[in-house]
């Protein structure tokens, strides 16, 4: 153990032009630990993540994985740190079949030619090592339920062997079945030493398997919590903001002097 977090965010700024979508944001992740990041619609959670994945490069602040500087300007930066993400689209080609979208782009080869029989085999041992069912690895995606497409796209990214997963609304288009199966996933991935970040909308899903729970507003973090810590209401009015008193209305004379 080094001593340092795993992933550790601090300052982090990002504009689009005038627009400022993150005002300075911290953010810690270790070892082996689920952090839940929540926030409502625009408080800045995915670009957070894009410039995490490499896929956005920030303004001002600092990335630090085991506590030396990072600095990515590509999802192959990042990747070379071993962070991987799974999208909400998960980005699978539907006519292709299960191994193929695994191994897609990096293919076992034997000579000049794709060796399809390892290809198939190694795609079995993976989705087995995560529990996850389908009937064949030659099935196609596009014949696959949402859960067992989300289930495949986790296992692509964690067959590249990452130290950080991020997790962008994984569970939000899935019947109940699919999305325990899914969380099932998270808590078996955690436990492989892989720290995972995980933007949700169901916060339910947060207390079944975060360790912590970081909450973005309008592009700040605004808290850091153990989940143990917290209940369902209570994050509520930390995402809304509205466990914060208002500002006194300005008195008359002030109003004049205004």
């Amino acid at each position: 153990m080094s001593g340092h977090p795993l992933v550790s965010l601090s300052g982090i700024t990002k504009s689009f032009g005038a627009v400022r979508s993150l005002r300075g944001v911290d953010l810690r992740l270790d070892v082996g630990e689920v952090l839940g990041l929540v926030g409502d619609n625009g408080a800045g959670k995915s670009t957070l993540m894009k410039v995490l994945s490499g896929a956005l490069e920030h303004d001002g602040g600092e990335i630090r994985i085991d506590g030396e500087p990072r600095r990515f300007t590509s999802p192959a930066d990042a990747r070379r740190d071993r962070i991987g993400i799974v999208y909400q689209d998960l980005s699978l080609c539907d006519t292709l079949d299960v191994a193929s979208n695994l191994f897609l782009g990096r293919e076992p080869r034997r000579g000049p030619f794709i060796d399809r029989a390892e290809m198939h085999r190694k795609a079995a041992e993976t989705l087995a090592e995560l529990h996850v069912r389908v009937r064949s690895t030659y099935q196609e995606i596009g014949e696959l339920s949402g859960g067992q497409r989300q289930a495949v796209a986790i296992a692509r990214a964690v067959s590249f062997q990452p130290r950080v997963l991020i997790l962008d609304e994984p569970t939000a288009a899935l019947a109940v079945a699919e999305v325990r199966q899914t969380l099932r996933m998270i808590r078996e991935v955690a436990a492989k030493g892989v720290g995972v970040i995980l933007i949700t909308h169901r916060l339910q899903d947060l207390f079944e398997v975060c360790d912590r729970i970081t909450v973005m507003y309008e592009g700040r973090s605004v808290e850091d919590r153990s989940s143990a810590s917290l209940d369902i209401e209570t994050l509520v009015s930390l995402i809304t903001r509205s466990n914060l008193e208002p500002d006194p209305a300005p008195d008359a004379d002030q109003e004049d002097r205004a």
